[in-house]
């Protein structure tokens, strides 16, 4: 099993009425240097500024990105390729970065390599220390920029503190 921290930027709330912009990846493993970094072009007439703003990005920019469908192939093959066993998604907020990433595997190949399911950082370590209101992005060296791999590295750092904490969990 491999764990593999997700971070995603978006021009809107949800995939499919609005677009994801870039994203990043990093397997959970001391080095933190298996890294990959998608960027789409929209799928969605409709976008919000505000949100697309956060990733520093203008529409004209993302206009100019990559066909989803090629994009998350070369995602897919990195999964495979840095994976050992089971590739294990996760991320800060799964709720938010599982829904586009599920949809455009979906939408584009039909499939998703991560399956069904994923994991969320801060429940993982709410249940460690037995606080479901604990708080654990202090655990994170790589300052969260909006830069989705650099933020993905950020939460695989806070994933490493955690197993080093006594967290089972693998880290390759």
């Amino acid at each position: 099993m491999s764990l593999i921290v997700v971070d995603v930027e978006s021009d809107g709330p949800v995939p499919g009425l609005y677009s994801m912009v870039s994203f990043g990846a990093v397997v959970v493993e001391p080095t933190l240097s298996l890294t990959f970094r998608g960027k789409v072009r929209p799928v969605s007439e409709r976008w919000l500024p505000e949100a697309l703003a956060v990733s520093g990005v203008t529409r004209a920019e993302h206009l100019g990105y990559d066909e989803p469908g090629p994009v998350m192939e070369a995602f897919e093959r990195w999964i495979q390729a840095s994976s050992r066993g089971k590739p294990v998604f996760c991320s800060d907020n799964l709720a938010y970065d599982w829904q586009f990433i599920n949809h455009y595997f979906h939408a584009t190949l039909g499939r998703n390599p991560f399956g069904w399911s994923g994991r969320r950082i801060g429940d993982l370590y709410c249940g460690m220390v037995k606080d479901g209101y604990a708080t654990w992005k202090h655990l994170r060296r790589t300052p969260h920029d909006h830069d989705p791999v650099n933020d993905a590295k950020g939460n695989a750092e806070a994933l490493l503190a955690m197993i080093g904490m006594g967290l089972k969990l693998p880290a390759r």
